[in-house]
C-alpha cells in the first residue's frame, strides 16, 4: 500500500496538475468546447470552476477555523479572455499555494468533511485539491480531445483520498451492509463497508481480500479506479464481481 504524501509533495502535485490544466485550456480549440464528462459546462464554466476553489481554499486555510461556518465564496468570476483566462488560473493556484505554506501542514481550518480519516487540516486541504486538479485536468483534456491516463502516484492517492474525505462518515448505511473491494493492479486493494454505522474503509493485501470475499469488487488500474470514482467512466469498461449493483448504489447514496 502507498506511503503517506508528503505536504511539500502534495503541494508540486497541486502545481503541476494546475500547469497541465492551463496546458488543455490553452491548447483547446476554444473556450466553449463542451465537457462531456461535466454535463452542461463548457470549458470556460471548468475553469472558472477551479479557479474559484483554489481562491476560495486559499482563505479557508488563512482565516477559518474548525467548527466554524462554511465561508462564503468572494463571487469574483474568471475572465474570459483565453489569455487572460490562463493567467487568473496561475494567480488562482499560486493564492492556494502561497497560503498553504503560510500556514503550514498542521494548521486547523474548517472543512465540509466529517474528520474521521481526513481531518480539519491544511494539509488535508492540500491533499484534497490534488485529485480536484488531478480529475478536472483530465476533465478539460477530454474538452479538448486528447485525454490521458492519470499520473500514477496521483491516482493511488486519489483512491485513498476519495474513500477518506468523501465516503468516510457517521451517516447510516439505508441498505444491508455490504463490503466494496476497489483493486488498483499497482497498489492493491482498499475495502470500503457500509452499514448502520456509516462508511469507513480499510487497505488490505490480495491475500487478505481473497480469505474474506466482498460483496463485489470492481478490478482496473490506479488511473481507471480514480476516473471510476469520480464517474468519469463507466463500470462497465472495468472487471466486477459479485453483485454488480452495489457499486451504482454507493455512488447514489444507497
Amino acid at each position: 500500500m502507498p506511503e503517506p504524501l508528503s505536504f511539500p509533495t502534495l503541494l508540486r502535485m497541486i502545481d503541476e496538475r494546475s500547469a497541465a490544466f492551463r496546458a488543455a485550456v490553452a491548447a483547446a480549440p476554444t473556450l466553449d468546447a463542451d465537457v462531456p464528462s461535466c454535463p452542461g459546462w463548457t470549458l470556460y464554466d471548468l475553469a472558472n470552476h477551479l479557479s474559484e476553489g483554489d481562491r476560495f481554499w486559499a482563505f479557508i486555510v488563512r482565516n477559518t477555523s474548525p467548527g466554524d461556518e462554511r465561508p462564503s465564496k468572494d463571487g469574483q468570476v474568471a475572465p474570459r479572455d483565453r489569455d487572460a483566462l490562463i493567467a487568473w488560473l496561475a494567480d488562482s493556484t499560486e493564492q492556494l499555494l502561497a497560503a498553504l505554506r503560510e500556514v503550514g501542514p498542521d494548521r486547523g481550518c474548517w472543512a465540509w468533511w466529517e474528520p474521521l480519516a481526513s481531518p480539519h487540516t491544511a494539509a488535508a486541504v492540500a491533499r484534497r485539491r490534488v485529485p480536484e486538479s488531478l480529475i478536472h485536468t483530465y476533465d478539460a483534456q477530454l474538452a479538448s480531445g486528447v485525454p490521458r491516463e492519470l499520473p500514477k502516484t496521483e491516482a493511488v492517492d486519489a483512491i485513498d483520498e476519495f474513500l477518506a474525505t468523501v465516503c468516510t462518515g457517521t451517516v447510516p448505511w439505508p441498505g444491508e451492509p455490504a463490503t466494496m473491494d476497489y483493486h488498483a493492479a499497482e497498489a492493491g486493494c482498499w475495502r470500503q463497508t457500509v452499514d448502520a454505522a456509516g462508511s469507513r474503509f480499510t487497505r488490505l493485501t490480495a491475500a487478505e481480500a481473497a480469505e474474506n470475499k466482498p460483496t463485489a469488487a470492481v478490478h482496473g488500474t490506479a488511473s481507471e479506479m480514480a476516473l471510476l470514482m469520480y464517474m468519469r467512466i463507466p463500470a462497465g469498461l472495468l472487471r466486477m464481481e459479485g453483485d454488480a449493483g452495489l457499486l451504482k448504489r454507493l455512488q447514489d447514496g444507497g
